[in-house]
């Protein structure tokens, strides 16, 4: 049965094989459910939340502080808002954090460490030179500067976050591409007349994808936290719009009594962050990459 087993594995493509490790991942597929849970929960924010309203700039003194209760499932804020309905919606703000910074980030990099890894010379010098410097500034300082210049608002919390985001990744597909780019097969497809646009799109990006994809997933547990320090120094997304970070700075005011409203954002900021580690962590065992 043994024998059978390792026969059938062995038939398997290189695709079919990474799957296969996935599926046998438990903490993969529960990053992956998470992950779907966070999606799925900010998509239809507007459908599942108790109060839409209190996603906004209402106020409900009233039941201002109130515990949980059948209500209000979460409690509620300062003003009276509920608690569950602007962490449904504080997720749609990460999530749109995320997307917003990655989507630049991501490219920008790859292709700048695409570059200096493949062309050497001039090229690599210059990018790396550049990434370095970029490097060498912490990014909690970078984004303080910005967003005290700037205006806080979601816009400015992502070009605070990306300016130095993508430094990471340039740095990572440098590595992987300039390594790439020794290999055998690139210098076939060199002497066969293949421009520099075809060695680097169908040649070596392709193999650069597994990691570029582990680091993006990683990338985002990071994103979601860096975006909540942010908001919880007051420098992130403004008011009344929901935000996790803001939340639990708003919130911190009134421990321990009203603990409520530390403890759902707080356990939401955990529970995206945590999904996509365990996520990023079965992707890179799935591709079986160091990043």
């Amino acid at each position: 049965m043994a024998a059978e087993a390792t026969r059938d594995l062995k038939a398997l493509t290189p695709r079919q094989m990474a799957w296969y490790r996935f599926t046998r991942n438990p903490t993969a597929i529960i990053g992956a459910l998470m992950v779907i849970s966070v999606v799925l929960v900010a998509a239809l924010a507007p459908l599942i939340a108790p109060y839409p309203e209190h996603a906004g700039a209402a106020v409900n003194f009233r039941a201002r502080h109130a515990p949980p209760d059948l209500a209000y499932w979460l409690g509620t804020d300062k003003v009276g808002r509920d608690i569950l309905t602007r962490v449904v919606y504080g997720f749609r703000v990460s999530l749109l954090l995320v997307v917003g910074v990655l989507a630049v980030a991501v490219p920008l990099g790859a292709a700048l460490g695409l570059a200096a890894g493949y062309f050497g010379g001039w090229t690599e010098r210059i990018i790396t030179g550049l990434t370095n410097v970029m490097l060498a500034i912490p990014p909690l300082v970078m984004a303080l500067a910005v967003g005290n210049v700037l205006e806080p608002n979601l816009v400015n919390a992502m070009i605070a976050i990306t300016l130095l985001w993508w430094t990471w990744h340039a740095r990572l597909v440098y590595r992987v591409s300039k390594s790439i780019a020794a290999e055998d097969f690139v210098e076939a497809a060199r002497l066969a007349g293949a421009s520099h646009w075809h060695v680097l799109t169908r040649e070596i990006l392709p193999n650069c994808i597994s990691v570029i994809s582990v680091k993006t997933t990683l990338d985002a547990a990071f994103v979601i936290l860096f975006g909540a320090t942010l908001s919880f120094l007051g420098l992130g997304v403004k008011p009344p719009t929901p935000d996790l970070g803001s939340m639990v700075a708003d919130g911190r005011q009134f421990l321990p009594q009203m603990w409520w409203g530390v403890l759902a954002p707080g356990f939401a900021i955990f529970y995206a962050t945590l999904g996509f580690n365990l996520l990023g962590d079965g992707l890179r065992d799935m591709f079986d990459v160091e990043v």
